[in-house]
């Protein structure tokens, strides 16, 4: 029996294309669907696509049964489809690279890049000593594929670095420690899907908490974050923040956020780097034939998420 799998570009079309008992179908969202996407029992939406745009997608396909995501994140979808149709993430794909979005924005604000980038343009030679990764003390909240992938990264600058899970267990703490982990870290990095235990994480309380001129790294999404609360603790100069993600996202050009004084921010870019397609077709493709084989796949969502 052959399997028909929706793809939204031609790097996915190819790599479907080997898997023994697939049909790859190219479709492009706001075009009409190819012939035999009614057929469809695997969906693959776009990377970084509308996410109103796919879910009306899936919710038009009647044998539709997995959505495999390109993406770690799954909380657009989660409660959205029928009971029949699994989600599956792409869990794995991008905690190098985020990993390193993530050093890159500790080592520009610690070794002030962008204070040196405008005094380049203004011809200022502000030659001074800087603070250093080196040696810091990090908190990771989120043990996953992110999580460990930047623990081992940070490692090689002689930072202290603690991971933070859902639960207790052996290298890991569980979210109960974070309040009294908090005052001891210098930065405080989250890598945490978006479910009702996390929405609102980092209120004021929990920025309370951190030591006077730590910084906040959001790598996560943006309600994991209350940004009132961030942006009160950024304007009173007490934090510093390195923000991926916002909420609302995009930001309003108006935003007060965009100005707030110690604040690294960009554009949700992450996991947006050279050969992000190839790693979340590599963990899609491999998800896919676990699909077709009758077994379930690896990063199939359980629950809430």
């Amino acid at each position: 029996m052959t399997v028909t799998v929706l793809v939204p570009d031609d790097h996915g079309f190819a790599a479907v294309s080997r898997l023994e008992g697939a049909r790859p179908l190219r479709y492009t969202l706001g075009e009409p669907l190819p012939a035999g996407a009614d057929e469809a029992e695997v969906l693959v939406p776009a990377f970084l696509a509308s996410r109103s745009d796919s879910m009306a997608l899936a919710r038009s396909l009647p044998k539709l049964r997995l959505v495999q995501l390109l993406t770690a994140g799954a909380e657009a979808w989660v409660g959205a489809l029928p009971d029949q149709v699994r989600i599956s993430t792409g869990r794995g794909a991008h905690g190098a690279s985020t990993a390193e979005w993530t050093i890159t924005g500790l080592l520009t604000m610690y070794r002030e890049f962008i204070e040196f980038s405008v005094a380049q343009r203004e011809h200022r030679w502000i030659q001074h000593r800087t603070d250093t990764l080196h040696g810091k003390r990090i908190l990771i909240i989120g043990a996953g594929d992110l999580g460990t992938e930047l623990q081992r990264m940070l490692l090689l600058f002689d930072t202290t670095v603690e991971l933070v899970g859902t639960t207790a267990r052996e290298g890991v703490h569980g979210v109960a420690e974070i309040p009294d982990l908090l005052p001891h870290f210098d930065a405080v990095v989250l890598m945490v899907p978006v479910t009702s235990a996390t929405i609102g994480m980092v209120d004021a309380a929990f920025l309370a908490r951190m030591p006077d001129r730590a910084i906040l790294v959001n790598a996560a999404r943006g309600p994991v974050v209350r940004t009132d609360d961030l942006l009160a603790a950024l304007q009173s100069g007490r934090l510093r923040a390195i923000l991926d993600v916002t909420d609302p996202e995009p930001l309003p050009a108006d935003h007060p956020l965009w100005d707030a004084p110690g604040l690294l921010l960009t554009p949700h870019v992450g996991g947006s780097s050279s050969g992000n397609l190839q790693r979340g077709w590599a963990i899609a493709t491999a998800e896919i034939a676990r699909y077709l084989a009758g077994e379930p796949p690896q990063n199939l969502v359980v629950g809430e998420y």
